[in-house]
């Protein structure tokens, strides 16, 4: 039996201010071909998944705290509790909107690496508005800083 226990994962820290834990698939200790599951820990005020976009389908699924979610052209506040689809190729971000750290849990099928995780370490994420359609009026800014 293999057992992935999110409280022996250190996982990894971005320049959006999260910290992502692969739970299923990447360096996770369970390897699957047709998902990844993941922990993210958004910090208050701003922590954030930049907006960007990819291939496969996913879902995140709000565990604790108060999110901006922005998924095309539509933007909308996520609670604790609340689960979102992402197609395929639709480009999105989630922001913590609270004074408090948010916690979620993404899955995302087929199994694989998604481009933004490197594209946000390299500084060099697509620009809202310039390298990549417009964030929703009234969103929280994307971070791209490195």
């Amino acid at each position: 039996m293999i057992i992935s226990d999110l409280s022996n994962i250190e996982g990894r820290s971005y320049p959006a201010r999260r910290r992502t834990r692969n739970l299923v698939g990447g360096p996770a200790p369970i390897s699957a071909s047709a998902f990844s599951i993941g922990h993210v820990t958004l910090e208050p005020n701003g922590g954030q998944v930049p907006w960007h976009n990819q291939e496969q389908e996913e879902v995140y699924y709000l565990l604790k705290g108060q999110t901006e979610m922005c998924l095309g052209e539509e933007r909308q506040i996520l609670h604790a509790g609340q689960m979102v689809y992402i197609p395929s190729g639709v480009f999105h971000q989630l922001t913590n909107v609270g004074d408090e750290p948010a916690e979620m849990v993404y899955v995302y099928g087929p199994a694989g690496d998604v481009a933004h995780w490197k594209q946000e370490l390299e500084g060099t994420l697509p620009r809202a508005g310039e390298d990549a359609p417009p964030l929703p009026e009234g969103a929280q800014p994307q971070c791209t800083d490195k």
